[in-house]
């Protein structure tokens, strides 16, 4: 008992475009709901489906006339989209095949003069041993940012704005902070 297997998109879009190139005709969307699954085995729900994503791939001409739409594919569209399509892959694979010429050159180029010496192997570790204490020493600075003159003048005027507000226009500080967005244990410093 093998249960009937239902048509891929892809094999619905081909059978599809069978019609097209078989018939050369024009078509509505009801002639076409008829005629798909008697002929080409699409099932009448998914022909206005199948139809769009042709119509959107550019495979399938649509034009509204009146208050209907026709649909239409001739073969000569399909040889010139194809051909338009082979010539832009065409050009996409020539430049690519320049800039990977461009890049292999740059490498070759780049290769001259890197051998491998004591001279060079030294001054690597080096580099990286000056690279490790610079961020040692900037973690050492972030460490004592709070005691930077500008920082605690900035902590200040925080403050001095904190006691002016409550003062002028009687706010209480955790509304002040919450406003503002002073975090809760942002400390004064003397």
């Amino acid at each position: 008992m093998s249960k009937k297997k239902g048509l891929s998109a892809e094999e619905k879009r081909t059978r599809m475009m069978e019609i097209f190139s078989e018939t050369k005709d024009v078509f509505q969307l009801k002639d076409l709901e008829k005629i798909a699954p008697k002929e080409k085995g699409i099932t009448a729900m998914s022909v206005k489906e199948v139809l769009q994503s042709l119509v959107d791939d550019g495979m399938v001409d649509c034009e509204r006339i009146g208050t209907s739409n026709y649909y239409w594919a001739f073969p000569s569209k399909a040889l010139h989209a194809r051909k338009h399509k082979l010539e832009v892959l065409e050009s996409q694979l020539s430049e690519g095949s320049q800039k990977h010429a461009s890049l292999q050159k740059s490498i070759e180029k780049a290769k001259i003069g890197r051998c491998e010496t004591e001279e060079r192997t030294r001054l690597a570790k080096e580099l990286s041993s000056l690279r490790d204490q610079r961020e040692q020493l900037k973690a050492e600075v972030e460490k004592y940012k709070d005691c930077d003159p500008q920082v605690v003048e900035e902590i200040h005027n925080i403050f001095a704005i904190k006691s002016w507000a409550k003062r002028k226009f009687g706010f209480e500080e955790n509304k002040i902070d919450r406003t503002f967005g002073i975090p809760e244990d942002f400390d004064y410093i003397d």
